[in-house]
């Protein structure tokens, strides 16, 4: 490879060393217990999630139509209602009171028309070139990898990454949640879901870089938005119940579905701009969430790796 295509292709990526970390948490969820060794090689990762504008470019190359623009089969969902069988996607909407916390229907709904281009729906603002790209399936990140010679991290590549080099520090830059009373990340700014403190324009998504990188010169690992890695979510173990942590896929997509639901979940991380220190502590290199593959959201994008 000459150096012109080596710069050209690892172009906003850092090189990661690899090396063995110790993964996990015991301290939040069940689901990322026991802490336990894992190991993973070296690789590029990408600075900060894909953006609008990058995914914009990949788009026009290819004429990718994302998940989320496409109607949802009704036969595919026994029970739907034949309103929803349009192109659409899942909404935050917070509501106008404080309202419990068990329930997520009270801040989620379905939005025809969103999509990546308009996170909020065709009545909602235009994506923002800058901000990360949402609403996007794993299949649609799977693409874009695809395109661009990259794949998605497995759940330990991201955690390893995430966590800089500190070891068993409950969060990417520490023990500490907002050092100095300074944010670290984007994450929810008020009392969730209904009272959003962010400033003007930035109660949702914020531009990428917008906040300090980690050691290894990585930005929004921790917050702003969900994503995708390639590994299936373990739900057919016992909370607590010891994982496979090396490097590649693990699992499969029938033990990962939840149950009394057929569809399979992958492993997203790093946590989004609505969790919250009173409902979802998931802005942690630990935390995980098991996310079904046919559901988009506007809190959800990726970013990508290329091993070495």
């Amino acid at each position: 490879m000459s150096r012109s295509m080596f710069q050209s292709r690892f172009a906003g990526m850092r090189l990661v060393r690899g090396g063995r970390f110790l993964m996990g948490s015991e301290k939040f969820y069940a689901d990322e217990a026991p802490v336990r060794p894992a190991a993973v090689g070296d690789f590029w990762m990408d600075e900060t999630p894909v953006t609008n504008a990058e995914f914009a470019r990949f788009v026009a190359a290819v004429g990718h139509m994302t998940f989320a623009e496409i109607a949802p089969d009704p036969a595919m969902y026994p029970g739907m209602d034949p309103a929803l069988a349009h192109p659409g996607s899942i909404v935050f909407s917070p509501p106008a009171g404080p309202v419990p916390l068990h329930d997520s229907t009270a801040w989620w709904r379905i939005v025809l028309g969103a999509c990546w281009r308009w996170p909020l729906g065709p009545e909602g603002p235009p994506a923002q070139d800058d901000h990360p790209v949402v609403h996007i399936a794993i299949s649609d990140a799977q693409a874009y990898a695809a395109w661009a010679g990259k794949a998605l991290p497995t759940e330990a590549e991201f955690e390893y990454a995430a966590r800089g080099g500190l070891v068993g520090a409950d969060y990417a830059w520490g023990d500490e949640l907002e050092p100095g009373g300074l944010p670290r990340a984007k994450i929810f700014q008020g009392e969730f879901p209904w009272r959003n403190d962010a400033p003007p324009g930035l109660e949702r998504t914020s531009p990428v870089r917008s906040y300090p990188a980690n050691a290894y010169g990585l930005f929004d690992l921790i917050g702003n938005v969900w994503e995708w890695t390639e590994d299936w979510y373990d739900s057919a173990k016992p909370a607590g119940a010891p994982r496979c942590c090396g490097e590649g896929l693990r699992g499969t997509p029938e033990g990962s579905a939840e149950p009394g639901s057929g569809t399979p979940r992958k492993v997203t991380k790093g946590g989004s701009h609505l969790c919250a220190p009173s409902y979802c502590q998931r802005y942690r290199p630990a935390a995980r969430y098991p996310q079904p593959i046919d559901t988009t959201t506007s809190h959800l994008g990726f970013r990508c790796i290329v091993r070495r």
